[in-house]
């Protein structure tokens, strides 16, 4: 039997839409699959560096790991998504500095998109854990 746990943590913005942030799923193992994070805190505040929304969606999808029972270490993948080529390299700086202690390195998807739903984000990071 499978079970679904969806994570709504406490301390970050709350999903804009009806879903959930990560969702757990139990059974011979167990996965979080974590919805697409954007650079903004749980105040509303988003900053107009790539650099700190990336900070931003590192820390929403640490907290959501912390909520759904697991940690970085349990990252497989990750998906990520920005609106400028020139943010490849300061994105992927910090994406390193993130996994950096890793054994063993999640798998990275990176695509360049025309834009988001508000045009101040110009980053979305989403994730999948497994354990």
């Amino acid at each position: 039997m499978v079970e679904k746990k969806g994570i709504i943590p406490k301390g970050i913005m709350r999903p804009f839409a009806n879903y959930s942030h990560g969702m757990r799923i139990d059974g011979v193992t167990s996965h979080l699959l974590i919805s697409g994070q954007l650079g903004i805190n749980q105040d509303g505040i988003i900053p107009e560096s790539v650099e700190e929304q990336a900070e931003y969606c590192f820390a929403n999808i640490a907290a959501i790991l912390r909520d759904g029972g697991m940690d970085k270490q349990d990252v497989v993948k990750i998906t990520t998504f920005v609106t400028k080529r020139k943010y490849l390299k300061p994105y992927m700086k910090i994406r390193d500095e993130w996994i950096m202690n890793l054994a063993v390195p999640p798998t990275s998807t990176l695509y360049i998109v025309s834009g988001f739903a508000r045009p101040e984000f110009k980053i979305e990071i989403e994730a999948l854990a497994m354990k």
